[in-house]
């Protein structure tokens, strides 16, 4: 098939003449008439008959991990992809070139499959290998390094405690599968397993899993071979936890805490208020952290939500109860005012009156106005008893009054309103940390779920 080109030199020995072929790369070169201004080993796929189909194994490994981006969708990982194809018009036999199965060469002397990847977004600028291998019995072996950046699917509906599933898929973008098929060399453990040799354990992720599946791509009546690489990994939640969960927590904590504060003291809505700015706060570093749109609802802002809503329940209810005090205490002093003008409402006399006539003023303090009865001409004596009667109603209907100002009364000399004011404060206390408590349980049932 080719004319062997030789070179060998004799080596001349003390105890007499020996011969010992030496050899060299580039005498495999020029037996296989491979230059880099000879075309035809790179224009068309390298097949003595068209009709044979290309095969090439392919296999991907993972190098690191470089970014996950949530807000604009891309996943970036630094991979290692090793290719091997059959040349047809490339063989040696060893044993004419002093046993060399393999050379290195320029990978542009040689026609190599057009593999892209599918959810490729930029260009890869990092440095190629520029050679590739050629061994004895027609095999080519390309091994190169690539920094991809790609689209991916993020779900941060558990964030920060969130599994990624990202995908790469490999496929060629002229052959068909009549004329080129894509395998794998490797199956998904092996993958895996020299993945993690391969990988350093650094950054926000961990690398959990690397699976491969073949798909077959139809389009205007022919049909395309993939390879679909699937990188499983998982966040590293610590660094989320310490710097928003706990402090979202810690501020919850300070608001439980403040239901120790008197209600008579003013601070205690100061305090309340000061907890809740914070939370707004975090809030706004949230917003930063999570992309604006996503298919389902974050945890974590359910999270932080619902926490800024019981908070801003409890601002309320310290409102209220506050609010309520202040009604108390006027009615308490209200009353106490009551309580003295009674003493001086009653003061006409109730013995009988040697005179012809007598004047009764009633001051109503209970309106704040003053009632005068009418005063009543001179009555003789024969009305005295009637006079008398009528004092002694009035005297009875003041009496009726006492005992219903009494009723209004709470023992202790505290008013009613405090004590219900009381009781109200310890049912939404009550209320609150068994929300607090159902609601902390349920998120961490669905994260660790």
């Amino acid at each position: 098939m080719h004319t062997a080109f030789k070179k060998t030199t004799t080596f001349l020995n003390v105890g007499g003449v020996s011969s010992k072929k030496v050899c060299s790369y580039q005498d495999i070169l020029d037996y296989l008439n491979l230059t880099a201004a000879n075309d035809a080993f790179k224009m068309t796929r390298p097949v003595l008959d068209h009709t044979h189909r290309t095969v090439a194994q392919l296999d991907i490994f993972l190098y690191a991990i470089l970014a996950v981006i949530e807000k604009s969708q891309t996943f970036v990982p630094f991979i290692w992809i090793m290719m091997t194809w059959h040349n047809e018009r490339i063989s040696w036999d060893p044993a004419q070139f002093c046993g060399i199965t393999q050379i290195s060469i320029p990978e542009s002397m040689l026609w190599k499959p057009d593999i892209f990847i599918s959810e490729m977004t930029e260009k890869d600028n990092s440095n190629r290998n520029p050679y590739m291998y050629v061994f004895h019995d027609g095999m080519v072996r390309s091994e190169e390094d690539m920094r991809v950046v790609s689209t991916c699917q993020i779900d941060i509906h558990k964030f920060p405690f969130d599994t990624q599933s990202c995908t790469i898929t490999a496929s060629s973008a002229v052959h068909a599968d009549d004329e080129f098929q894509l395998i794998s060399s490797s199956n998904s453990s092996q993958l895996t397993k020299f993945s993690r040799e391969l990988m350093m354990p650094l950054g926000e992720w961990d690398f959990l899993h690397l699976s491969i599946t073949k798909n077959n791509l139809s389009f205007a009546g022919k049909h395309w071979d993939q390879l679909l690489y699937t990188f499983t990994i998982k966040r590293r939640p610590l660094l989320h936890v310490i710097n928003f969960l706990f402090p979202v927590l810690f501020f919850l904590c300070l608001d439980l805490a403040s239901f120790l504060i008197s209600d008579h003291r003013g601070d205690k809505l100061g305090f309340k208020v000061t907890v809740l700015l914070a939370i707004s706060v975090l809030l706004l570093i949230l917003n930063d952290i999570l992309p604006s749109m996503s298919n389902r609802t974050p945890l974590i802002a359910t999270y932080c939500i619902v926490i800024f809503a019981l908070m801003l329940l409890s601002v309320l209810e310290t409102i209220l109860v506050m609010y309520l005090m202040e009604r108390a205490s006027a009615s308490k002093e209200k009353q106490k005012v009551t309580d003295v003008q009674d003493k001086d409402l009653f003061n006409c006399n109730t013995e009988e009156k040697s005179q012809t006539s007598c004047t009764c003023i009633f001051a109503l303090s209970s309106n704040d106005s003053s009632h005068e009865l009418p005063p009543g001409a001179e009555v003789n004596s024969k009305e005295t008893g009637e006079t008398r009667v009528l004092l002694l109603i009035l005297k009875e209907l003041k009496e009726v009054q006492k005992t219903f100002n009494l009723l209004l009364s709470s023992r202790d000399g505290r008013p009613v309103t405090e004590d219900w004011i009381t009781r109200l404060n310890r049912v939404f206390f009550a209320f609150y940390f068994i929300s607090v408590v159902l609601f902390l349980s349920f998120m961490w049932k669905e994260w660790s779920s």
